[in-house]
């Protein structure tokens, strides 16, 4: 098989996967409270990064960080896992999967902003088109169409689901200088994220039940969404980025499919009836994040 074929293959792994979170969020959901599933949620996908590390012979990779490096993973953990997945889950709880999973995807948006007082770049006008744009995306999905009335399903969960994707980026952003092995700063992150996690479960929840359905439903997004497919699109990205891999836009791509792959897991696996609404919307979001990536050949 060609380089070619193995980062689609592995791109394509991920997205499908990437598709399913949102319904196993909001199943998940139904038998724990937010604190709980990110508890679980956390245990299950350290168990699966440490393993990934295990097979690939990287896990003394962790105490061979330099110091700054160390500090830095760790510090990040407080933004993902513990903030970060605190809010979303909290929006999910809120909102439903239809609406809450295509306004987070605005978090490409969201970087770029920040992107101008943290990194120093600059916006061109197609970027200011593209933001407007997604966001006229995430009003449409918030009102179900209704512009005029500005009734939204749930205000706060809107404003929790905007500000996870602040959270997210903020996230990128500070993990842009960081020069450590990507799977072993992540764990390193959920490491010191976890105490967290259970200290504030403690304190604003209680331990979660340990029965086998939200056990099961908790693992799921904790070895899916927060573990195995970061491994799979870095294999994905890497052998994309070989000479014969067909170049890593190629695959990058791939995400676009992502969303509308997961209104329809949604609507099947959750029961959800999709809201026209929320289709119109999130081609919105993908056509400004499409916008924001496009970058014209320059002539010769």
């Amino acid at each position: 098989m060609t380089d070619s074929k193995k980062a689609l293959l592995y791109g394509l792994a991920t997205v499908s996967i990437w598709s399913t979170v949102a319904s196993a969020f909001k199943i998940a959901l139904r038998d724990l409270a937010p604190l709980q599933l990110l508890l679980c949620a956390c245990f299950f996908s350290i168990l699966a990064l440490a393993a990934i590390l295990l097979a690939q012979g990287k896990l003394n990779e962790i105490t061979r960080m330099g110091r700054r490096e160390t500090v830095r993973c760790a510090l990040l953990g407080a933004l993902n896992p513990f903030i970060y997945y605190t809010i979303l889950f909290k929006a999910y709880d809120l909102l439903p999967a239809q609406e809450a999973q295509p306004i987070n995807y605005t978090w490409a948006v969201t970087l770029s902003l920040l992107s101008v007082p943290l990194l120093g770049q600059k916006l061109a006008p197609k970027d200011l088109g593209a933001i407007l744009l997604s966001y006229l995306g995430v009003v449409v999905i918030s009102t179900h169409g209704d512009l005029l009335a500005m009734r939204f399903s749930s205000l706060p969960g809107v404003g929790l689901a905007l500000g996870s994707t602040v959270i997210w980026a903020l996230y990128w952003i500070f993990n842009t200088r960081s020069k450590a092995n990507p799977m072993a700063g992540l764990l390193l992150s959920f490491l010191t994220g976890f105490p967290l996690i259970l200290a504030a479960t403690l304190l604003f929840s209680e331990l979660p039940p340990l029965t086998a359905g939200p056990l099961l439903a908790s693992a799921y997004v904790g070895l899916f969404e927060m573990g195995i497919t970061f491994a799979l699109w870095l294999t994905a990205m890497k052998y994309a980025a070989r000479p014969d891999g067909g170049g890593t836009a190629r695959v990058a791509n791939l995400i676009f499919l992502s969303p509308f792959l997961s209104l329809v897991f949604i609507h099947f696996l959750v029961g959800e009836t999709i809201h026209p609404a929320t289709v119109a919307g999130l081609a919105f979001i993908i056509a400004g994040n499409a916008l924001m990536q496009y970058k014209p050949r320059k002539r010769a």
